[in-house]
């Protein structure tokens, strides 16, 4: 079923008036408008989108969490422990293309409740894996990726149409704070479950009961139908000419265009291209961050003398715990930094939201690097620095999807976002797990296998990421040279 904008904008037309004047000259009677319950309506709105992130990004870090014991359940290498990151990253880029072509031509709402039910679904049978099908498990990696595409694809742009551009960075922080609450999270769930229940395969139990509930609630909360707003009708909207009687429904007709044509010009705009790299970069850090921090960190306490090896079936998930406290406290304060900052700083500078996220990824750069040279010495130093990475990695979330929403317009944003998904992912969070494993198993093949060059080898294959991150921030940097004039070109 389409939504089509025309149709929504209908009534608007056929004799309503909102206090305008009509074709003779004559003032219209002006028609009471609740204000509350559209209000009302769009918070509950984002409170049911926020819950569904939550949970998206709970099955997406509930691997990373109980790694230990996944890699000691299956007898896995390094490298093809990242292998299961890198098939579900990979599913996850490959279908957000077809989710953004779907979210800009049909009913959204409908969309969003497939995806959960199907990720929640195979989430469940996942749990069921046995030790000897181990292709069978990284198959089902695969396919929740698919399911989580469409959540992430297409709830932004829900967003963007409830919400004018003062509101939209306010809501998407708070919408983008449940990326790393809910990664923390499965960090946190999955090594709880484990060591309560003493079988990792419980982890992958819980999330399908809270995607049961946020389907229910995306049933009953959220509008079937909500009305795109192309560039034209906010700016008519704005102005006070939504309303007239005299004008046609044609003008306010959104024009249909082919998805190369959307790609085509998508490829011209230089701020959307040069941002996409630069998240390309942070997804790179991130991705291999969430994979393989929490075993490296082990790893590190190993050779510290700190933790005796793991030897048997459940091992020792501490690290998954703190890391996820970490992951989540830095999240919120990151992402509510970065928006605040992006809201004061434009109003003495148009180029802020890029100066911000290039300046972040610099800094997050080098607190990395630093986390990693002095993790055999001092693990309290390296949990320091590792969280100060963390944050001023999240300052850009919202920041850059605002960046997308406000340099593209409005008719193309799902298949803007669904390109940036798909390129970042790609070049990013997609081959970094993988990436990361294969250099440490690489480094412990030409070295005698000991401990030490077990976390050796680790440590020298993270340095890829601080390498990424300065690449990251120079990508941000150039798209200060062109937001201002890819902004205008997007309004008109």
């Amino acid at each position: 079923e389409h939504e089509d904008t025309s149709l929504l904008l209908q009534p608007l037309f056929e004799g309503q008036s909102y206090g305008g004047a009509a074709a003779d000259g004559t003032e219209c009677p002006s028609v009471a408008v609740p204000r509350n319950s559209p209000a009302k309506r769009d918070c509950l709105v984002v409170a049911v989108l926020c819950f569904g992130n939550l949970i998206n990004f709970i099955d997406w870090f509930i691997v990373p969490g109980i790694l230990l014991d996944i890699q000691q359940y299956f007898g896995l290498s390094d490298g093809k422990t990242g292998l299961l990151q890198t098939v579900f990253t990979l599913c996850y880029m490959l279908a957000a293309p077809i989710f953004g072509y779907l979210g800009d031509r049909y009913n959204r709402k409908i969309i969003l409740g497939a995806g959960i039910f199907f990720w929640s679904g195979v989430t469940l049978g996942s749990s069921f894996i046995t030790q000897s099908h181990y292709r069978i498990f990284v198959l089902s990696r695969g396919l929740v990726g698919i399911g989580s595409a469409s959540y992430s694809t297409i709830a932004p742009t829900i967003i963007a149409d409830l919400f004018e551009e003062g509101k939209r960075t306010t809501v998407l922080s708070i919408f983008y704070i449940f990326i790393p609450v809910g990664s923390g999270c499965g960090y946190m769930l999955a090594a709880g479950m484990a060591k309560s229940t003493g079988d990792w395969h419980w982890a992958f139990r819980v999330t399908p009961c809270m995607g049961g509930l946020a389907l229910l609630l995306l049933i009953l909360l959220v509008p079937h139908r909500i009305q795109r707003k192309t560039a034209a009708h906010r700016a008519l909207s704005i102005s006070g000419m939504i309303g007239r009687a005299d004008e046609k429904p044609d003008v306010y007709r959104t024009t249909r265009t082919s998805w190369c044509q959307d790609v085509g010009s998508l490829v011209k705009n230089c701020s959307f291209v040069c941002s996409s790299l630069g998240q390309t970069a942070m997804a790179f850090v991130t991705g291999a961050l969430g994979m393989w921090m929490p075993l490296f960190l082990y790893r590190a306490q190993v050779v510290q003398g700190l933790v005796p090896p793991c030897l048997q079936d459940s091992c020792n998930s501490s690290n998954s715990l703190i890391f996820g406290g970490i992951t989540i406290g830095t999240g919120i304060l990151g992402i509510i930094a970065g928006a605040e900052a992006a809201r004061r700083l434009r109003k003495i500078n148009n180029k802020a939201d890029p100066l911000i996220c290039a300046t972040s990824m610099f800094i997050s750069a080098l607190c990395l690097y630093i986390a990693l040279m002095v993790a055999k010495t001092n693990i309290l130093s390296t949990f320091i620095f590792i969280a100060f990475g963390e944050l001023f990695l999240s300052v850009n979330w919202a920041v850059v999807t605002d960046i997308l929403l406000y340099v593209v317009a409005p008719r193309r944003q799902s298949t803007a976002i669904a390109l940036q998904i798909l390129v970042s992912h790609l070049l990013g969070d997609a081959g970094s797990p993988y990436l990361i494993g294969a250099i440490s198993n690489a480094i412990q093949a030409r070295n005698m296998p000991s401990l030490q060059w077990s976390f050796r080898s680790m440590q020298y294959s993270f340095v890829t990421c601080a390498f990424v991150g300065v690449f990251g921030g120079g990508f941000f940097l150039l798209t200060s040279f062109y937001i201002e004039e890819d902004r205008k070109e997007a309004q008109r």
